[in-house]
């Protein structure tokens, strides 16, 4: 009898754990192929293949939780289901005004036989790629949870090039690094920058979204999409395997993410394809999110704007009012007691020259920072009540600035540095939006600069994503638009919650003048950072030579004059700046016209060329008209393009303004060097265009 129970026993436990047969679904055009399994260990698996080529070797999937049993083990199949979907949606604002949403899933329901608590994995398979995300129904078994850690693989074909940037939980303001990933380690320290907030976590970890190009030729991009209550991915890489496991952003505990059911992931995303062009094309993000929750859109509008800022980030100006107090108690400070500093920007004749300016050239909006008391000891200090987001400086007319703007047909964009005091801007968020609502402000430029506030939290954590969302909702009660920076980077929620029209998130235009950028940076951010939502890169800077704004700062610009004309196209947002000073613009108006007429929404986006790291080249149609407009940047080896206009319509003539860089511009040495040449073209004609070292080009297509 005990060997028939031994023997049954030991029958059962093989028949749980055995490996299960493995489900395969394709992409709707069959070149995806997503295969689930069970390991003989009950762990769930997974794998990707493109063209019968491997993306994604067998990984295995699961969590490591702070208390009870963990759930990476011991796993059966109860149920499986398979949908497919098709639609198209249209965007309030983007890249195109529709887009095609269509892919397989298969959703898989597992049972952990040895405690009886369940979890689904879902996975849709698109064209360009695959979104996979954990479900947790509601169940006895399973109520509030702790997660130790996700246990997420994308486990490698190959020891592919990459363009990342270190994994930090603060900061993705890095400069990007190519290399093998075998490399990775060797180059961390030196791809480590210093900046004003940062917390690496691994000499292996990197960011997503990671861009990847296999020896085969594989372009693979992965990251994450929806991201809501729950912290930020990670990647770290075991090199000996050549896998990535996914590392979230724990919180001041340690914790990885503090959830009850029913709840479910962020999804996992891989994209994959043989041309890079497809990756830029790819809307694989925006389509795992969930559609728009605002029943009103009609308030939500792209924006061109000018700003009083880039003479505060050169050195010229200064945010602060005074250097009288080394420190300020904003319930206790009187301003009209002290001296001003001479260097304070957001004054009152300034700011009406700004709009004056905006105003004859057609600009929505005008950005003023620094116009709110608090600025003498806002930087990283650690500071729970620094700002209050409603009192202006002695010098800042705030209804008079509103008042004279409004007459000219142009509205004031609002600042609110929270120095990263999370708390505090929660506190004063409603009555900040208010007056904002009071004054006719609809777009507010929010920052994150520092440390986190509660102390111990990081801007990845779930208590600061959950914040940043926070004030997304709020703002559109109050019919605000949100342009985030120092945030998290963006997971495709612009899509369900359109009024969040921009982000930094990345390193961007300032950094030009801080140090310096390579120029291959705005070659790799539509491949990595630009995945997720669209990027206030501030572009436009048409004085290359910082120190003939600041004689103090001797920095230049890894870009030419014609290069930033072009990220006007390539580097997609509603939101777009001309970052540079009224009187630069001034000294070359020829120039200056492609801003100005540039659109900021699109009906069509097309992809001409792109290789990540080398070119890139984008065809827009205006979403309002029959006009086109292209841009290129190239690195610091330039590039010749030969294009073909076939995407005119037939039969019909344009006129083309070809704004590109001289024979003997280099963005070193004479980065201002730029032609401009106008010409006939059609659907027949082919252009070829060069590139110089550091350069670009720009095309504005008349119908």
């Amino acid at each position: 009898m005990k060997s028939f129970i031994l023997t049954l026993s030991v029958w059962l436990f093989a028949y749980t754990f055995s490996p299960v047969k493995a489900q395969e679904l394709a992409s709707p055009n069959g070149k995806v192929v997503l295969s689930f399994s069970l390991t003989k260990e009950g762990t769930p698996s997974y794998k990707i293949s493109y063209k019968n080529k491997s993306v994604i070797k067998e990984s295995t999937l699961g969590f490591l939780l702070k208390k009870g049993e963990s759930l990476n083990a011991h796993f059966k199949v109860v149920d499986s289901k398979r949908t497919t979907f098709k639609e198209t949606w249209r965007p309030v604002w983007g890249e195109e005004s529709d887009i095609l949403n269509h892919y397989n899933e298969l959703c898989v329901f597992l049972e952990q036989t040895t405690t009886h608590r369940k979890m689904n994995l879902r996975f849709r398979v698109y064209n360009d790629g695959v979104g996979f995300r954990y479900e947790f129904p509601e169940q006895k078994e399973l109520t509030y949870f702790v997660i130790a850690e996700e246990l997420s693989q994308f486990a490698m074909a190959g020891d592919h090039t990459a363009w990342w940037i270190p994994g930090d939980y603060d900061t993705q303001e890095y400069d990007y690094t190519q290399s093998k990933l075998s490399q990775i380690r060797s180059l961390m320290p030196q791809a480590v920058i210093k900046n004003v907030c940062q917390t690496p976590f691994s000499p292996t970890g990197v960011q997503t979204s990671l861009m990847l190009k296999s020896q085969d030729g594989l372009y693979i991009n992965l990251h994450e999409a929806a991201l809501v209550n729950y912290p930020c991915m990670h990647l770290n890489l075991d090199e000996q395997h050549l896998i990535f496991q996914s590392h979230l952003t724990p919180d001041a505990k340690g914790d990885k993410g503090h959830l009850y059911t029913p709840c479910h992931t962020p999804w996992r995303t891989i994209m994959v394809s043989d041309d890079a062009r497809e990756i830029l094309a790819s809307r694989l993000i925006l389509n795992l999110n969930d559609p728009c929750v605002l029943s009103d859109t009609s308030w939500i509008k792209p924006v061109k704007y000018i700003g009083v800022w880039w003479e505060m980030i050169t050195g010229k100006s200064s945010w602060a009012y005074t250097n009288d107090f080394p420190t300020i108690d904003l319930d206790k400070v009187n301003y009209t007691k002290a001296r001003p500093n001479g260097t304070h920007a957001a004054n009152n004749e300034k700011v009406r020259r700004y709009i004056d300016f905006a105003a004859q050239h057609g600009f929505d909006q005008v950005l003023v920072e620094g116009w709110n008391i608090g600025w003498e000891d806002w930087f990283d200090n650690s500071k729970d009540y620094v700002f209050d987001f409603v009192t202006p400086y002695p010098d800042f007319d705030l209804k008079g600035l509103n008042a004279y703007a409004h007459s000219k047909g142009v509205k004031l964009m609002m600042h609110h540095e929270t120095s990263a005091s999370l708390r505090n801007y929660e506190r004063h968020m409603e009555k900040a939006y208010q007056l904002m609502n009071d004054y006719g402000y609809n777009s507010v430029k929010s920052g994150y600069v520092g440390s986190i506030i509660p102390r111990g939290e990081y801007h990845y954590g779930q208590w600061a994503v959950n914040h940043y969302l926070y004030a997304i909702k709020e703002a559109a009660k109050h019919k605000i638009m949100v342009n985030a920076h120092e945030a998290i980077r963006p997971t495709g929620l612009c899509r369900t919650y359109p009024n969040l029209i921009g982000n930094e998130s990345a390193r961007g235009t300032e950094y030009e003048a801080l140090e310096t950028i390579k120029p291959f940076h705005t070659t790799i951010l539509p491949f990595t950072r630009l995945q997720g939502g669209p990027m206030d890169y501030t572009p436009g800077i048409f004085e290359t030579d910082i120190s003939k704004v600041n004689p103090q700062n001797p920095h230049k610009l890894s870009s030419t004059l014609a290069k930033q004309l072009g990220l006007y196209v390539t580097m997609y947002s509603p939101l777009q700046m001309a970052a540079d000073l009224p009187e630069n613009y001034e000294k070359f108006l020829d120039a200056f016209e492609f801003i100005k007429k540039v659109p900021v929404d699109w009906q069509k986006s097309l992809y001409l060329e792109a290789e990540p790291g080398q070119y890139i080249t984008i065809a827009r149609k205006d979403k309002h008209s029959n006009n086109w407009f292209v841009g290129n940047t190239s690195n610091e080896n330039g590039h010749t393009s030969v294009i073909s206009l076939d995407f005119l319509d037939k039969g019909h003539v344009y006129e083309a303004t070809i704004y590109a860089d001289a024979p003997e511009a280099d963005f070193q040495n004479n980065a201002k060097a730029y032609t401009i040449t106008k010409k006939k073209v059609n659907a027949k004609t082919k252009l070829t265009l060069k590139a110089a070292r550091g350069g670009g080009y720009a095309i504005m297509i008349n119908y």
